[in-house]
């Protein structure tokens, strides 16, 4: 019974082929809409209650200008609303126990509510009144703002989080997952608190939302509190869409020069929309080449502690090669060597196997909380138009064959664009746009 389970939470973050849906088994998970407000829910038999509210479209509701804004707007609504002042705010949510989270992303900004089944009614009051009612005073939206701006300008500080924006930036130039859901200094800085109040007038609609509830809650009960709050709110025009498929832009490498005892290196490969018949073999692919990295490079040749290949679930998805090494040039060879070993060789279809079961396993036990499984229903229903599609994931893994591997490895793992931090002079520029 809890492999079942899992594998249903496993299979709703995953990308693949659409066609029709199979008998649906997941009897726990229903959806419905409530005065235009999309409702996923899934019921458990835990006292915890995660509700999270997706509000769609991420990096491209935004521009260069006003990257952030979202993220703004949802935090220095935590300084009080129409309902909630400031102190009486922070009280009720000690009282509770619960806690509000707000994380921007790129397809998506999430304002969720962490809770009981008993203090559901209190905190969802609260944080209902933050999306719907926020009080936006000019002297905390400063001191918010203050506060972000000296965070992004620390960014510089950490070679880890310097590198994450800068590959960003360079992956995605010219396209909206280029610019950072968390804003810029400069862009942050130019925002005014007359902007944010009419952003929120016009971006606080039903159209953009999904809310996701898991836990021991009644229908009747999430109904009556979606009715009396945010489904009150404008309907708006927004409909949801998946990105458009990126440009292919050609191996690229922006440097960030700095004296460090370790470099740090972070490159991304364009992959296929999500919903694409070649997302599941590209995540075998990436499980397959961040094993022999290790096994070539950390173990074999103790070049790095940290080396590795990422499956980016996005509404696009790539493909990341990470790893930090004193011998950059070296490094960057070998990795070079293990994707053309992949691209030039068939793995045996039954060699697959148990890396497929392997892999499967220990994605199930990283996603067990009720927090993982909002974002796998959300992922299934936006990625894939509906969250029973979830249900093929382990499916899909397992059909994956050795030819399937190679063929997505030759057609995607190229062009990578890095982001350096650290002493370039030890790394040829040939050597990294040799992929």
């Amino acid at each position: 019974m809890i492999i079942r389970i899992l594998s249903t939470l496993l299979a709703l973050s995953a990308v693949g082929v659409s066609g029709t849906l199979h008998a649906q088994r997941d009897t726990a998970t229903t959806s419905y809409e409530v005065n235009g407000v999309k409702v996923i829910q899934r019921r458990t038999n835990t006292s915890i209650v995660v509700a999270n509210l997706y509000l769609l479209g991420g990096v491209r509701q935004l521009t260069a200008q006003n990257a952030g804004i979202e993220a703004l707007l949802l935090e220095v609504s935590e300084r009080g609303t129409a309902k909630y002042p400031k102190t009486v705010l922070r009280r009720a949510m000690a009282r509770t126990g619960s806690g509000i989270a707000i994380v921007p992303n790129d397809d998506w900004t999430l304002a969720g509510v962490r809770t009981t089944t008993s203090e559901l009614d209190s905190t969802w009051s609260i944080f209902a009144d933050r999306v719907m009612h926020p009080t936006l005073d000019s002297t905390e939206f400063e001191f918010v703002r203050d506060q972000l701006l000296s965070g992004l300008r620390q960014r510089t500080d950490s070679p880890d989080a310097t590198l994450d924006y800068l590959a960003d930036s360079i992956s995605y130039a010219g396209q909206p997952y280029a610019l950072a859901p968390v804003g810029t200094p400069i862009s942050i800085a130019s925002i005014s608190l007359r902007q944010l109040k009419a952003y929120h007038r016009d971006q606080m609609v039903t159209s953009r939302m999904l809310l996701v509830v898991v836990g021991d809650v009644p229908r009747l009960k999430i109904e009556a509190l979606v009715r009396a709050t945010i489904g009150k709110l404008p309907v708006g025009t927004y409909r949801w869409s998946m990105p458009s498929i990126s440009t292919l832009l050609p191996g690229d490498v922006v440097y960030d020069r700095r004296p460090l005892p370790t470099n740090y290196l972070q490159g991304y490969m364009a992959g296929p929309p999500a919903n694409s018949r070649d997302a599941p073999a590209l995540r075998v692919a990436a499980a397959i080449l961040s094993g022999r990295f290790f096994s070539e490079i950390r173990s074999r040749r103790n070049l790095s502690y940290a080396v590795n290949a990422s499956f980016r679930d996005r509404g696009l998805t790539s493909i990341g090669l990470y790893v930090t090494t004193t011998a950059p040039d070296t490094t960057v060879a070998l990795m070079r060597n293990e994707v053309r070993a992949l691209q030039q060789h068939t793995i045996p279809t039954e060699n697959l196997r148990p890396l497929v079961a392997q892999f499967i396993t220990e994605y199930f036990l990283d996603n067990e909380t009720s927090t993982a499984q909002a974002d796998f229903l959300a992922r299934a229903q936006l990625y894939r138009g509906d969250f029973r599609f979830g249900e093929r994931f382990v499916d899909e893994l397992r059909a994956v064959t050795g030819s399937d591997v190679q063929r997505v490895a030759q057609q995607y793992l190229k062009n990578v664009r890095w982001a350096y931090v650290g002493d370039a002079a030890l790394i040829r520029r040939e050597r990294l746009t040799s992929f």
